[in-house]
């Protein structure tokens, strides 16, 4: 592992480039002349599209790999699933502790939709905030690892972070009004992932392994692809636009697929 001290500061420097990108979503979408719910499903459908394409394509192959490299026979398989539903395991506790009557996942009776869309906008924030923070640790040990493994991760979550930031924004724009809020909102969520680095940097770089990294990886991948499946995909569906969804999702992973191949 790399830990000269420009190597750290690298490190910094792309998980902060990853989590900046929520605030360029946000941006985009608020300075569009005319926002509706079917913009609102296509950006919920895209960042679904790419999270699921990025975990599956390219996280989790990469997390096998890695652990090749240390087990044989089945073990990196297995120890890469283990990782991938221990990070389900936990952000669905997490969605769990939520009270019902908070949670944008549950169904409520109530008929007034400002509410629900800022609520929704405010437990989207807080799933995105607490999936970037490992994503950020993440980012941060590819980068001491193996600057080739790093760049691609971090572009993968840059790009699915700018639709992530209009999944917030643009919800709690049409319930507030607020453009200030709006961006405040989705920029923090985007700012867990030097919270996660800093994190790695204090509490993880001394006992950093290889092992570590990949199961993360695996980890990583499971919180994103329950987010898609629990929020991002039934937002579509929340706000009447399923086909807006869909095209949502085969253009994110068309974006990923293609920036993937550009590398």
């Amino acid at each position: 592992m790399q830990t000269g001290l420009n190597d750290i500061l690298l490190a910094f420097g792309l998980t902060l480039v990853a989590g900046l990108s929520t605030g360029i979503g946000s941006v985009i979408a608020l300075i569009a002349k005319k926002t509706d719910t079917r913009f609102l499903s296509l950006s919920l459908g895209l960042s679904a599209g790419v999270m699921i394409y990025v975990s599956f394509m390219e996280l989790m192959p990469e997390s096998v790999a890695l652990l090749s490299g240390i087990y044989g026979g089945k073990l990196p398989s297995l120890f890469m699933l283990l990782a991938f539903f221990a990070g389900i395991g936990l952000i669905a506790l997490i969605d769990n502790l939520v009270p019902d009557d908070e949670n944008p996942h549950e169904i409520h009776t109530d008929n007034d939709p400002a509410p629900k869309l800022k609520r929704t906008a405010v437990m989207t924030a807080i799933a995105i905030g607490i999936h970037n923070f490992p994503e950020g640790l993440a980012t941060f040990a590819s980068a001491l690892t193996d600057l080739e493994i790093a760049l691609p991760i971090m572009f993968a979550i840059a790009i699915h972070n700018i639709p992530e930031g209009m999944a917030v924004s643009v919800p709690l724009y049409h319930s507030t009004g607020s453009k200030k809020k709006a961006f405040w909102m989705s920029f923090a969520s985007g700012m867990a992932e030097p919270v996660g680095a800093l994190a790695g940097f204090l509490f993880l770089l001394p006992f950093w392994t290889p092992t570590i990294n990949a199961l993360l990886l695996s980890f990583v991948s499971g919180i994103m692809v329950y987010i898609s499946f629990d929020e991002l995909l039934p937002g579509t569906e929340r706000f009447g636009h399923h086909h807006y969804g869909v095209c949502g999702v085969i253009l994110g992973m068309a974006v990923m697929a293609a920036s993937l191949l550009l590398l």
